[in-house]
């Protein structure tokens, strides 16, 4: 299982990632308080403002502090390197 950092030292496997979005529109907000009411949010945000939400493969969404593009970076880089440092 090959996982990547969503931030503060929280991780998710690559393969389980469908779609990292940035939590700026409606839909995304309606989304995120939808899964929050079902029992099906992870918050990776450690208390700082959301910036990000990835979509799983299990229907489950994960919100980040980080932005979209950085996650997307930490995602597709190879194996065994961060392509930047952690924030916080």
């Amino acid at each position: 299982m090959s996982v990547f950092s969503v931030g503060f030292g929280n991780y998710v496997s690559r393969e389980r990632v469908i779609a990292i979005v940035s939590a700026d529109s409606s839909p995304i907000k309606r989304a995120v308080q939808e899964a929050r009411k079902q029992g099906n949010l992870i918050d990776a945000t450690q208390g700082r403002k959301t910036k990000s939400v990835l979509f799983m493969d299990n229907g489950r969404l994960v919100i980040s502090g980080l932005g979209p593009d950085t996650l997307a970076k930490r995602a597709s880089a190879e194996i065994g390197e961060e392509p930047d440092a952690d924030v916080g």
